[in-house]
């Protein structure tokens, strides 16, 4: 095996803009991050939607308007057997 040729890996501080951090080991010896375990929508099971066009809310509610036409159709049809 060659000598010298492997990276320097020293403690690390990981940085997250939550405000969470943690030690890890790496070669540089500051790391900073936009999301981390702390705040990420898959480990905290909270989503977070970011809807700067309220494209979602409009989504939303023409679903609600197709999901009541369907509701009252079934009900019409159960009424007239």
């Amino acid at each position: 095996m060659k000598k010298d040729i492997h990276p320097n890996y020293r403690p690390a501080r990981v940085t997250c803009a939550c405000g969470n951090a943690f030690v890890t080991r790496a070669t540089v010896p500051e790391i900073r991050v936009e999301i981390c375990s702390n705040c990420h929508p898959f480990f905290t099971g909270r989503q977070k939607l970011v809807d700067t066009e309220r494209r979602v809310e409009r989504f939303q509610q023409r679903y609600e308007r197709f999901r009541q036409h369907e509701q009252a159709r079934q009900e019409k049809s159960g009424k007239a057997k």
